[in-house]
């Protein structure tokens, strides 16, 4: 069945479910995981006036390197569930403004046969649909993806 499982994290309660989900599923399957999460890259924001170029530099260096540093933290906490549980585990940070091309990326890369994802708990009439990253992901993969709420 699935031996290859790829998690997707992004720190968040509910993709703190899927983790422990798919530990408990990957040791009964005797598969193995793989646990990535993809920060955010800097993205300047101005009301109309241009920031000093240095200080531009210097602030996106600082936010890519705190927010790698966040992304590692998430991934941990798939490898430390994990390890816990006595399966075996890989960690991988990327960054990008499309996370669902890294998700797709990382599938391909390590031959994972499935992508445990979670959906974005919306309410009213948006829990209709899955998280964007998520609907993205679904619409091109090739492999399957199990989508918890």
């Amino acid at each position: 069945m699935f031996k290859n499982i790829l998690v997707p994290t992004d720190g968040s309660p509910l993709s703190d479910k899927v983790i422990k989900y798919a530990v408990d599923f990957a040791k009964d399957a005797d598969a193995k995981l793989v646990a990535l999460s993809v920060a955010e890259p800097y993205l300047p924001l101005h009301d109309g006036m241009m920031p000093d170029p240095l200080y531009m530099e210097e602030w996106q260096h600082l936010h890519d390197e705190q927010m790698f540093k966040l992304a590692h933290d998430y991934v941990q906490r798939v490898y430390d569930a994990a390890h816990a549980a006595g399966v075996t585990c890989k960690k991988t940070t990327a960054i990008n403004f499309n996370p669902y091309e890294e998700i797709l990326a990382a599938a391909e890369k390590f031959d994972c046969d499935v992508i445990f994802m979670a959906s974005h708990g919306r309410k009213g009439l948006n829990k209709l649909f899955v998280g964007s990253e998520t609907q993205k992901v679904l619409a091109n993969t090739k492999v399957p993806v199990l989508v918890l709420r």
